[in-house]
């Protein structure tokens, strides 16, 4: 199935609508009058379609598309899980999404304790003194936790001497990029054959320029930095600092908590773990936390409690600053107020035990078809490797295209890059038994054809509306304008 550009069904003339007469005979010296000249766009080319066009256009459009109310979504790192749809309810109920955040704060006082007492849940779960609610997604929370570190050795007169962040070789790539945005020297910490972080070389990287190290807890390769009690000890003897990427957090909802590991600042993806559906650019939310001595440099403006209600609280004393104009994205932050009452300690608690489980079941029905790269116990997600098919002229994301044909999403690929040819999947704790068993007979089946006719992956998709790209042509020969005539 193919559809043409909504532009192709335009003729002139063609309307959705119909406007009142007074104000389909407004002229250009009326709108002049009301909008200055120099403000004024010059014409768009906005298609002229009928209604029915436009409604079959973006129909037909949505149901070429695929997405996690469609079939299974194993996308590694980014918790691409089910999301109940009572929460997007409560996040769009009137009282809700007409707040606005510059309005006076006595209009709207059950909205600031809603956010107050969500710092103070997202503080028991995490083990963090605090919580700003404040970035807009996980970069962004990266960015703002840079941010403080950096501020921190400026403030304790170590500011010029503190100027390298340690990243494990298995990070997520925002978190290089953040530290360096802040004007942090990146350095790289190799991994063990397990995925983790390899201590002895971590022990010859750390001196007095050390501001500290990104981790992500469990890492990119889905298993558990079991030796973080003693990385925290040598980052914290050196005077060091702790980050924690909270974009794994699903497996450890209940579980165990980064403050007790012994970071110092953190951030959440509430848009992947706290039932905020993820992907689509947006919205997305991704609060920080950091320790108590710490508290000072977050940004402002911060939420309140006081004798005489909820209030924002303009500045912290030696803050980083603003970082958004107005507020957080607060529907996101509703439906995370909603999916932890909703599920209680237990509830989530039992979500990770569930994500933990299903990622490991995976494993063990595909390890010896898929080579299991780091070899021992994943946590939420499992790393598989489609190296041993190379013999055949297939590739992981030969192996990925041709999962599209079954109706289902491929895994990540190529992530993290210590595994090579890697299958990042992650099946969440929504997923039953049955999708699951799905999916693994669905990998079983791409294994033999890739043995006896891999023609069929490289070939693929073959069922979907768009087929393979030609890659080389698509990066050299842009074409991504449509030019009306």
């Amino acid at each position: 199935m193919t559809e043409a550009m909504i532009y192709e069904y335009s003729k002139k003339g063609k309307r959705a609508w119909s406007m009142p007469q007074k104000y389909e005979n407004i002229n250009e010296n009326d709108i002049n009058q009301w909008i200055p000249k120099e403000w004024q766009r010059d014409k768009i080319g906005l298609p002229e379609v009928s209604e029915p066009e436009v409604v079959r256009h973006f129909t037909k459009l949505a149901s070429m598309n695929y997405g996690i109310d469609i079939g299974f979504y194993p996308l590694g790192s980014c918790t691409m899980k089910y999301n109940p749809k009572i929460n997007e309810v409560v996040a769009s109920m009137d009282g809700l999404k007409r707040l606005h955040p510059l309005q006076d704060v006595e209009t709207f006082q059950g909205a600031l304790q809603m956010m107050y007492e969500l710092k103070q849940f997202l503080s028991e779960i995490t083990g963090m003194d605090t919580i700003h609610l404040y970035p807009a997604a996980g970069a962004h929370g990266e960015l703002a936790g840079m941010m403080i570190a950096k501020k921190y050795f400026e403030d304790i007169g170590q500011g010029k001497q503190r100027k390298v962040m340690l990243i494990p070789d298995s990070a997520h790539g925002t978190n290089p990029a953040s530290a360096a945005m802040v004007g942090f020297e990146i350095v790289e910490v190799k991994s063990t054959p397990c995925g983790q972080v390899d201590v002895d070389h971590l022990k010859t990287l750390i001196n007095e320029e050390v501001a500290g190290i990104m981790l992500t807890n469990p890492n990119t390769a889905g298993v558990f930095e079991t030796d973080i009690k003693e990385m925290a000890d040598l980052l914290h003897q050196n005077g060091s600092i702790l980050y924690y990427d909270g974009a794994n957090m699903n497996a450890l909802l209940g579980q165990a908590r980064p403050g007790d590991m012994g970071f110092d600042i953190i951030h959440l993806n509430l848009h992947k773990t706290f039932s905020t559906p993820h992907g689509g650019g947006g919205p997305g939310s991704a609060p920080i936390g950091v320790k108590k001595y710490l508290e000072p440099f977050l940004p402002y403006p911060d939420i309140e409690k006081t004798d005489n209600g909820y209030s924002w609280k303009e500045k912290h004393e030696k803050s980083i600053g603003r970082i958004r104009l107005a507020g957080p994205n607060f529907a996101v932050l509703v439906k995370t107020y909603a999916w932890i009452l909703t599920m209680g300690a237990e509830g989530l608690k039992k979500a990770s035990e569930d994500a933990v489980l299903n990622a490991n079941y995976i494993r063990e029905h595909l390890k010896e078809i898929y080579k299991d790269s780091v070899a021992c116990i994943c946590m939420h997600e499992c790393v598989l490797s489609a190296s041993s098919f190379e013999k055949y002229g297939v590739k992981a994301k030969d192996i990925s295209k041709r999962i599209i044909d079954y109706g289902m999403h491929p895994p990540t690929n190529y992530f993290p890059l210590i595994i090579p040819e890697s299958l990042m999947i992650e099946p969440t704790e929504s997923e039953s038994r049955q999708t699951l068993d799905s999916f693994i007979e669905v990998m079983k089946k791409i294994a033999e054809e890739a043995k006896t006719n891999p023609e069929l992956l490289l070939n693929a998709p073959h069922h979907t509306p768009v087929g393979r790209p030609d890659e080389v042509k698509a990066a050299k020969d842009l074409d991504v304008a449509y030019i009306a005539e």
